[in-house]
């Protein structure tokens, strides 16, 4: 039997080198302290920053809140005013407008509707773009004024272009001004409102637009006006719809 003087003391401290954790740190509650043992040449330091340790982490709970966020968030919208310039002709070649006298009194009353639909040029009336298309509801009959007010909704069709969508009052004795509530082609998305000057009732009349929230819009239905008059007529060649003096597959 071996003596007991041959045992020696084994440490568990053997079991792993302890110099390894000379680099490691440990971060919980913030709290720092040292770890000495008098075998080691070196302490092994064990400190608490919590920080830094999630620091390594990124936080799932902060990049699911971010994605939510981004979730249909709108997108900005353009915010230039175009402003846009149209003659509706009635050429007395439309059958437009019928009178639908549904009030059945002799003067014009409320409920009488005016289905209608005229030609339309580019504001310097060198070019045919399309037609107008609409209903008028009267909606009171002013005989001091000589004229009547209408609730309209009615569209602006332009070829290839698309359309514009419109509704408001129709003063056939003053110029009002109209919402622009929908648009197709590159008027999609549109938003404003359109100024209507009234110059021969029921025959001749010319519209402002101030349009935003749509692309700049094509070079030549941006153009300098003819200035409003009784006079004011299309080119020839538009009235012909040559085909220089058309956009593209304009509507008729």
């Amino acid at each position: 039997m071996a003596s007991t003087s041959s045992l020696r003391p084994v440490s568990s401290l053997k079991l792993f080198n302890l110099e390894s954790l000379s680099n490691i740190e440990f971060h919980y509650d913030k709290l720092a302290f040292k770890l000495s043992n008098p075998l080691l040449t070196k302490s092994v330091q064990i400190s608490t920053t919590h920080q830094a340790f999630s620091a390594r982490r990124p936080s799932k709970d902060a990049s699911t809140k971010a994605f939510f966020f981004n979730i249909g968030k709108p997108k900005p919208e353009p915010t230039k005013v175009q402003e846009l310039y149209v003659y509706e002709i009635n050429e007395r070649d439309r059958g437009s407008p019928a009178y639908l006298r549904l009030s059945k009194k002799d003067a014009n009353s409320l409920g009488d509707l005016v289905p209608f639909s005229n030609k339309l040029y580019t504001g310097d009336l060198q070019k045919r773009l399309g037609i107008t298309s609409g209903l008028c509801v009267l909606i009171k009959h002013v005989p001091e004024k000589k004229g009547d007010r209408y609730e309209a909704i009615y569209s602006f069709y332009f070829g290839d272009y698309g359309h514009i969508s419109v509704q408001g009052p129709y003063l056939t004795y003053e110029d009002t001004h109209l919402a622009v509530t929908a648009g197709s082609g590159v008027f999609e998305g549109v938003q404003g409102v359109v100024k209507l000057q009234q110059i021969v009732f029921p025959f001749k009349l010319f519209y402002t637009f101030y349009l935003k929230g749509i692309k700049d819009l094509p070079s030549e239905l941006v153009v300098k006006p003819v200035v409003p008059t009784a006079t004011a007529e299309p080119s020839a060649a538009a009235k012909a719809t040559e085909p220089q003096a058309t956009i593209p597959n304009f509507t008729d």
